[in-house]
């Protein structure tokens, strides 16, 4: 991998710690404070994130772009792909046209394959994005807070801030802001029922923080 070269239109790349940190719900959000268009490039099983999106989204602004690989198997893309009959390029992962800003949700976290040689990092760096880090709070979520941080810095990703989902873990949260150097731009508590006004309240939130 390269180091990072930055854009010069505003694009945001929703990554995570890991598997169902809430980076679908996290994309709504910003879709939602930013006015942002929103693009899933890959998507493995069903349900779409675009369509949970899409029913979270209230503003009028927001497009919808069409994935450039939907794949049926719920499981990582590379071997989500092979069970379709499929491999997937990175020269047929190409950005949607807008003038908006642009909200791109990944796969899983930074090293999950999208075939034997490229990763969901690799797209970061070829979409010139800048990172939002989604870390739930659980044993053992720091040191893959800390290990994808420091992957972030090693190839020179910027980072736009941290956003951290679920129950409140104060230690946790100190130690990942005093190593990480980055700023938390949301915090999400468990909520009963995840809907528009849900998030609109974080939108808000997310605003609000982001100055």
């Amino acid at each position: 991998m390269s180091d990072f070269k930055p854009a010069t239109l505003s694009r945001y790349f929703v990554t995570a710690i890991g598997t169902d940190s809430g980076k679908t719900l996290v994309s709504a959000i910003v879709c939602e404070a930013l006015r942002a268009d929103y693009w899933k490039p890959i998507q493995a099983g069903l349900p779409r994130d675009t369509d949970t999106v899409k029913s979270l989204v209230s503003n009028e602004k927001t497009q919808f772009h069409p994935e450039a690989y939907l794949l049926n198997t719920p499981a990582s893309p590379h071997a989500a792909a092979k069970a379709d009959g499929v491999e997937i390029s990175m020269t047929k992962i190409k950005l949607p046209q807008t003038d908006n800003c642009l909200i791109i949700e990944g796969a899983g976290g930074l090293l999950v394959p999208l075939n034997d040689y490229d990763f969901v990092s690799d797209l970061i760096i070829e979409f010139k994005a800048e990172v939002i880090l989604v870390a739930n709070l659980y044993l053992g979520s720091i040191n893959h807070t800390l290990l994808s941080a420091e992957y972030l810095k090693t190839h020179k990703v910027p980072v736009a801030g941290i956003i951290f989902n679920g129950p409140s873990n104060p230690e946790s949260e100190q130690i990942i802001m005093a190593k990480t150097g980055w700023p938390v731009l949301l915090h999400i508590k468990e909520e009963e029922k995840i809907d528009k006004e849900v998030v609109k309240k974080y939108a808000a939130q997310l605003n609000e923080n982001w100055k």
